[in-house]
């Protein structure tokens, strides 16, 4: 039976995707069968696997293992979608949605059990499970039902390393607080602490560290500085608030005369805007999250992201005004899954997906198609031929990526279809159901090299930013700050 270590965290966004990738990449390359774990999710941002869908985080530390993604790896999937319902997706598959308490009513026994057999399925595969937890582990008013950290601990008999973020002050007294909220015999598994996001002298925090210790019991396994090894990112709280701006690549070496911007909609139930780091990457491309009722004066681009509720954030959009703004923009414009279907002229069927009673919504009328919902779901890897048309055009040959949605496009005039028959596409404007599109260099350097022609800017002679294997950055990131020894893995 595999040892479990599980990387809890003081709160959400503290580091503990990162942590939890980079060992399972440190192990896998010192040749230990490792396994990533997550026992509930809740994020918008999933990957398709072969048995159905998971959370980015763990489709990324299954990559970093050297393993193919499973549902194993994250049993219990929640996906908000406004109103306080989520749907829940058990084993890979939609069962349904849920308010809090309904879930906790009619489906708590079950995603237990779900988690519990599939911990047991990896167990026996693997030597060692790297487990994530979820939030924060000392959520008092959950303790009898937080399924990804407190009953992890328990039926895994993991050890805990607990993580947290300096970041936003009062580090130590978060660790403190922790362990304090803890139940007993969770506390008396923790091996050890990290802090993660430090800048500056790390001798400035030797005193905070000894009184911790003296205090706790507990060794500082590490100080990890502030940095990104480029992983997707899983929670929603690394963007900006829904009427907020925030800009990702600015700190790129290009000027504003030799950038462009591509605006992104900040939507309320935004998912999988993991779709957009590949362009906040390139260099002289700056990704703006902006809020609905933007102006568009300032963007080369725009792209439409994906959505856990199509309908309700096509409708948040029109009444900020949107529509009328996006249909007078002369640039590309590209809609990924949720955003193909707003570009269309109509959503019908749309209460099967809406929170409302509305049956037929007006789209934002850029692509000749209409979407209709139903209830069956797509979840597949895909890969297809792309014959390059509208901010694509240039591009050619083989993309892949992967679907996840509801609802089907059809067209309803003549239009392009780029990829293999599906999407649609004129000379400005694309849609596609297909996520991790700007993953694929082709399709990418085409986005970009349009949109530079669009904005009458030359492309910057530097083709991309080098970064490196990002798992392979992480691993070396985690083993270079953190003392792994205490932690008893294999190969120490």
């Amino acid at each position: 039976m595999a040892e479990t270590l599980l990387v809890a965290g003081t709160a959400s966004h503290v580091g503990k995707s990162t942590v939890a990738a980079g060992l399972c990449r440190y192990l896998a390359d010192r040749d230990v069968s490792v396994a990533p774990f997550k026992a509930q999710n809740m994020s918008n941002n999933a990957r398709a696997t072969p048995g159905g869908e998971v959370g980015v985080s763990q489709y990324v530390q299954a990559r970093a293992a050297g393993v193919t993604p499973s549902t194993d790896h994250n049993p219990v999937l929640l996906k908000p979608r406004g109103d306080g319902e989520s749907q829940l997706v058990l084993d890979g598959e939609a069962v349904g949605h849920f308010e809090a308490r309904g879930y906790y009513d009619e489906h708590w026994a079950d995603a237990l059990d779900a988690a519990r057999v599939a911990h047991d399925r990896l167990s026996q595969a693997h030597d060692v499970i790297i487990a994530e937890g979820a939030g924060s582990i000392a959520e008092i008013n959950l303790h009898d039902r937080d399924l990804a950290n407190v009953e992890t601990a328990r039926f895994a008999d993991a050890d805990i390393l607990l993580v947290a973020d300096i970041e936003r002050g009062g580090v130590f007294a978060s660790l403190v607080g922790t362990l304090e909220l803890v139940p007993d015999d969770i506390r008396e598994q923790v091996a050890g602490a990290v802090i993660t996001k430090f800048r500056g002298d790390r001798s400035l925090l030797a005193p905070g560290i000894e009184a911790f210790e003296d205090r706790t019991g507990v060794p500082v396994l590490g100080v990890l500085p502030y940095d990104d090894p480029g992983l997707p990112e899983e929670d929603s709280v690394a963007l900006p608030p829904v009427g907020e701006r925030s800009v990702v690549g600015a700190d790129d070496s290009a000027p504003d005369d030799e950038s462009v911007t591509v605006a992104v909609p900040r939507l309320p139930r935004i998912s999988n805007f993991t779709d957009l780091q590949p362009l906040a990457r390139e260099h002289g491309v700056r990704v703006a999250y902006v809020p609905p009722e933007a102006a568009l004066d300032d963007a080369d681009a725009v792209v439409l992201p994906g959505s856990k509720n199509t309908v309700d954030d096509l409708l948040a959009l029109t009444d900020a005004g949107f529509r009328d703004r996006l249909q007078s923009f002369d640039g590309p414009v590209v809609g990924l899954c949720g955003g193909y279907q707003m570009l269309g002229e109509e959503i019908t069927n749309a209460d099967i997906e809406g929170t409302g009673d509305a049956d037929h919504i007006e789209g934002l009328g850029l692509l000749p198609v209409t979407t209709a919902f139903s209830e069956s779901k797509t979840v597949e890897h895909v890969e297809r031929t792309l014959d390059g048309v509208g901010p694509l055009s240039g591009a050619s040959g083989t993309v892949g990526g992967y679907e996840i949605h509801m609802g089907d496009s059809t067209l309803t005039d003549t239009a392009a279809r780029p990829f293999d028959g599906d999407g649609a596409a004129t000379d400005t404007v694309l849609g596609t159901y297909l996520h991790d599109l700007f993953v694929n260099d082709t399709a990418r350097d085409a986005f970009v090299r349009n949109t530079f022609e669009a904005a009458g800017i030359d492309p910057p002679a530097e083709e991309g930013r080098e970064g490196g294997d990002p798992y392979d950055r992480a691993a070396g990131f985690v083993a270079e700050h953190v003392d792994l020894s205490p932690l008893g893995l294999p190969d120490q």
